[in-house]
């Protein structure tokens, strides 16, 4: 009989590698918290049509990656390819006060061609704001982002920033762009060749070599700002050198949806690219029912992330504080079933506690003991139980080995000095 597998494009994360994921969104967590962000918990699929508006017709994630499928109702259905429009679907829908600051950390499904650190499910960590268009709202959650990967040890990471101009603004340089394009056709990749006509602006984010050098010779959005489009990345700049976040203007960066406008920027290294990124999305409201305020945000990938750890030496799964050892761990050679009420009571007590289970001999719990990584062992015997005592034996540190019996009134404190001395 064969046995199920993961399907393609999916992992299964097990300890210890979790316990990394575990901490990476608990640092992601305290860090928004700290910053005045709400988390939001949005339905893993939603209308289509929410990812139709707001990614564009013309991006990947809807016309490639996006799963779509009908329901029992005929309801035209997706599973979410990224966080920001779910969110944005939710404050229309439920109107909170603005400005509204969220923070999520959610699964996201693309079908896209599986490869290291991106799969069919991945997992994002991401913040938005909506309803102001200060431009220190952006400082802000490059800020966020910038101090979650400074807190985790990244080193090598570089923060591209650029501004795609507004309403008023960007029609012109399209317009420019494309005539570029236009005579430069031939020379363009075998995927765009035919199709930069749909949205000019991908040739930008396109990596392969033809599209570079065609797009190195096209005219430089920068030249074309309007004066409110300049004013706000030149504010946007100068808050990010107020707060010493190191940065270089990447003029071809226009990342892969369609709804940024002004400032738009990502993370990465020469190892890993695209480790986290973002931008403004002033339509993006409007554009799914709701009034025209403007919003500001970023996703960044898990996997992407916990890649870049590895080219650092960051988060590792070895390090002790990310996989703590048990406190305790019960030996129960009694048969009376006590171990249920010393686990209950130790961890009520905040303790650390594991057990053995299917009535092993106390030999193997021992050994099951010493496996878990548990500082100490507290043995239950039969003749103990009846004078109330449990004997606690120190598995780790200066005193492993040493043993002494201790009453169970008194056990929690005692666990609590042996497993919390140095």
């Amino acid at each position: 009989m064969n046995s199920f597998q993961s399907p393609k494009g999916t992992q299964d994360i097990l300890p210890p590698q979790s316990a990394r994921w575990a901490e990476l969104v608990g640092r992601f967590a305290a860090l928004a918290q700290r910053s005045g962000f709400g988390l939001v918990v949005s339905p893993g699929f939603e209308d289509a049509e929410v990812f139709r508006r707001s990614a564009g017709d013309s991006s990947d994630v809807v016309t490639k990656e996006m799963y779509e499928f009908k329901d029992r109702g005929g309801r035209d259905l997706a599973l979410r390819p990224e966080g920001t429009a779910s969110v944005v679907r939710a404050y229309v829908q439920h109107s909170p006060v603005a400005p509204f600051k969220a923070w999520y950390a959610a699964p996201m499904f693309r079908y896209e061609r599986p490869q290291a650190g991106r799969f069919r499910q991945h997992h994002q960590l991401g913040v938005e704001i909506l309803g102001t268009d200060d431009p220190m709202a952006d400082v802000e959650v490059i800020s966020l982002l910038a101090g979650l990967y400074a807190d985790l040890g990244l080193s090598s990471l570089r923060l591209r920033v650029n501004s795609l101009g507004d309403a008023k603004c960007a029609p012109g340089y399209r317009e420019q762009l494309a005539a570029h394009l236009a005579a430069h056709a031939d020379e363009l990749c075998d995927e765009h060749r035919y199709k930069w006509a749909a949205n000019p602006l991908r040739i930008l984010d396109c990596k392969r070599p033809e599209c570079r050098k065609v797009s190195a010779g096209a005219p430089r959005l920068r030249d074309v700002l309007c004066e409110d489009c300049r004013r706000h990345f030149a504010e946007v700049l100068g808050g990010l050198d107020r707060l010493a976040i190191a940065y270089e203007e990447d003029d071809f960066l226009v990342r892969g949806l369609d709804y940024y406008t002004r400032t738009t920027f990502e993370y990465g290294s020469d190892a890993v690219e695209g480790v986290g990124g973002g931008g403004r999305y002033d339509g993006l409201v409007a554009a799914l029912g709701g009034p025209e305020v403007s919003g500001v945000g970023f996703g960044a990938g898990i996997e992407r992330i916990l890649l870049a750890c590895d080219a650092d030496g960051a988060l590792s799964a070895g390090d002790l504080r990310l996989s703590p050892a048990l406190d305790v761990f019960v030996v129960d050679t009694s048969d009376t079933g006590v171990a249920l009420e010393l686990c209950r009571d130790l961890r009520g007590a905040g303790l650390a506690v594991d057990r053995a289970f299917d009535g092993r001999s106390m030999k193997a719990q021992l050994r099951a003991a010493d496996r878990s990584g548990a500082r100490v062992a507290c043995i239950v015997g039969v003749d103990d139980l009846a004078d109330g005592l449990v004997t606690v034996r120190v598995l780790r540190g200066p005193d492993a080995r040493s043993q002494e019996k201790v009453a169970r009134e008194a056990l929690a404190g005692r666990l609590y000095e042996i497993t919390r001395s140095t």
